[in-house]
């Protein structure tokens, strides 16, 4: 894909011409707000993402309750016609953070068939965020006082542009 972007397009023609490398442009995917891809993520809405602060229960409670899901009405309908996986939530999110791609081809097999429940596919994400949330709560109650003033404190930049 060519990014089409006029200005993107004039700052990788005029860079080199005054001294300064060609920009790059990374792509990036965003995780959807938990309301869906029509929904937004905010701050005043705390119910629309999964924050780092976050307890089992909020976890757990958020996922159940407010993750939007691709599974069909009614578990007859689920079962014959399976989830779709372009619009649920917790497929997506499992794709960002499950570490095991052979569990997550298998879920994408078995949720998209009917074959595996939404009520299975937001459990999985419960315990993979859950456990991600503890490990970096640990990791945080580590952090002293000095290692951020190490990091917060103002040192030369590389010359980067040389």
């Amino acid at each position: 894909m060519i990014f089409q972007d006029p200005y993107f397009r004039m700052t990788r023609d005029v860079a080199p011409r005054i001294g300064y490398h060609k920009p790059a442009l990374i792509e990036s995917s965003f995780f959807p707000a938990l309301q869906g891809e029509n929904g937004k993520m905010s701050a005043s809405d705390p119910n629309s993402a999964i924050y780092v602060t976050d307890s089992a229960k909020e976890i757990t409670n958020k996922i159940n309750r407010y993750a939007f899901s691709g599974g069909q009405d009614s578990i007859e309908l689920h079962r014959k016609y399976g989830a779709n996986l372009e619009v649920d939530i917790p497929f997506k999110y499992l794709g960002f953070f499950l570490d095991d791609d052979a569990e997550l081809e298998r879920i994408r097999e078995e949720y998209g068939s009917g074959r595996m429940l939404t009520c299975e596919v937001k459990k999985r994400l419960t315990e993979v965020l859950t456990d991600l949330v503890e490990r970096h709560r640990r990791a945080r109650a580590l952090v002293t006082d000095e290692m951020v003033d190490a990091f917060m404190a103002v040192r030369p930049l590389p010359n980067m542009f040389n």
